[in-house]
């Protein structure tokens, strides 16, 4: 059985992601993505367009020390343009920790992410986490 298009583009930023290679991060969204980021702490709220995504990413790796591990669980496509995944995330920030089910929700358009929507497993937490 073969992956869908879809779960394979999702699966390639999980990747570049977990290896810092933002080159490749760039190529997979639009430049107008939109990363939507639940709560009320430092990272929190709409991340507009490629370069604001990219950003992101970098504080979540210099606020961690490179600590920062994605552990996927699960891709899932609906044909139509929509990826949910399943991931654990891991990392240290000053003497806190944090490890936390999160998934995020994908829109696909023209083989290229255009919004994703994240939603974590207890968003009190992660707050404190980046506050």
């Amino acid at each position: 059985m073969s992956e869908h298009p879809d779960c394979a583009l999702v699966r390639r930023g999980y990747v570049a992601f977990s290896e810092g290679d933002m080159e490749t991060l760039s190529s997979l969204m639009t430049a107008d993505a939109v990363y939507h980021v639940p709560g009320d702490s430092t990272v929190s709220g709409h991340h507009k367009g490629r370069e604001a995504i990219l950003g992101l990413f970098r504080t979540f790796g210099e606020e961690t020390g490179g600590t920062m591990q994605v552990q996927v669980e699960a891709v899932l496509a609906d044909g139509r343009g929509h990826v949910m995944s399943f991931h654990t995330v891991r990392g240290d920030r000053g003497d806190r920790g944090i490890e936390m089910r999160e998934g995020l929700f994908f829109t696909i358009t023209g083989g290229k992410v255009t919004d994703i929507d994240a939603c974590v497993e207890d968003i009190d937490e992660m707050d404190a986490f980046w506050r």
